[in-house]
């Protein structure tokens, strides 16, 4: 495993994220066994949320049952939209209530990385911003930044810390991997670095060195192997209807046909590659990964090490 340092993070923060977005832990379900076996895989942090259903619930009974608390880092988010109505609540008010319920629910009283899961581009920052360092300040969080925000809106909350001698975002969450988003998956804002149209945007992050956890690295389940190049039609009936609407494009196609080729010859699988990808485009990353096998973690882990060329990477990405 590898890992890196994030300020305000007292524990290593493994490279390699495990995601409870999943069954069984949103039925409010642990797989204890599977959390055991990823924590002795060196996997440090535990990816979560308010809105995953009944996952931080799931997770803080295990937390409680086998007292490794101090061993994992715990990433949440709030501010999520309401599921039913969709009203927006990107406010200090949500961002308070759900950090309450959600330690509660992980039966702790401290969130490592704690993230706004929406934005909102008609609130402004400056509250948002103070209100999370108030949180800090009470120890009640560690580091803390956004998911699915833009750079400039991060940039824009991070301009006002600074003039306002307060902590900045330090963490963002957007969605990265291999292939394109090429729409919206689950609406209301979901934000991308991939794909030719987020030039800019990552290299605001090479430039900054901001932390990323990147979500749907595999582009849920496209660059999962069950998955053929060779039959596009069959999308609908492997993937669910956000991973078809977000990334079941020609472009993504004969990205998955390379990355198909290439594993071939390197007598790997088509989601080491993918995920290998990732961790030679020069960011500050990490990425989240769910899965319900330790088996498949520990490909995800070896992948960390997988060699691959810059022309490799361009042909891949179709940039050769």
């Amino acid at each position: 495993m590898e890992y890196i340092r994030i300020p305000h993070v007292k524990g290593k923060v493994s490279r390699i994220i495990f995601g409870t977005a999943m069954k069984p832990f949103n039925e409010g379900k642990s797989d204890d066994a599977l959390l055991d076996a990823v924590l002795a895989m060196g996997v440090t942090v535990l990816d979560t949320a308010r809105v995953y259903g009944g996952a931080e619930e799931a997770l803080g009974g295990w937390l409680e049952r086998t007292g490794c608390r101090d061993r994992v880092v715990i990433l949440s988010k709030c501010g999520h939209f309401d599921l039913e109505t969709g009203r927006r609540r990107v406010c200090p008010e949500a961002m308070r209530a759900d950090l309450q319920t959600s330690l509660e629910a992980l039966h702790t009283d401290f969130i490592d990385i704690y993230l706004l899961h929406r934005d909102n581009p008609e609130v402004p920052v400056g509250p948002l911003v103070e209100t999370f360092n108030e949180m800090h300040a009470e120890g009640r969080i560690g580091a803390f930044g956004g998911s699915n925000w833009t750079h400039e809106r991060i940039e824009e909350a991070n301009e006002y810390a600074y003039a306002h001698n307060l902590i900045p975002f330090e963490v963002s969450s957007p969605n990265f991997g291999l292939a394109d988003q090429i729409e919206d998956p689950w609406g209301q804002g979901c934000v991308t670095i991939a794909g030719p149209r987020a030039k800019e945007a990552r290299e605001w992050y090479r430039r900054n060195g901001m932390s990323v956890i990147a979500y749907s690295s595999l582009a849920h389940g496209f660059f999962s192997g069950r998955l053929k190049s060779t039959n596009p039609e069959d999308a609908p009936n492997i993937l669910d209807a956000p991973a078809v609407k977000g990334y079941a494009c020609p472009e993504n196609f004969e990205r998955l046909r390379r990355c198909e080729q290439l594993a071939g010859r390197k007598k790997t699988t088509v989601p080491q590659l993918a995920m290998a990808w990732m961790f030679h485009q020069r960011l500050n990353l990490c990425a989240v990964v769910s899965t319900s096998r330790p088996d498949r973690m520990k490909r995800n882990i070896d992948a960390l090490a997988l060699p691959l060329t810059d022309e490799e990477c361009r042909w891949m990405n179709l940039e050769e």
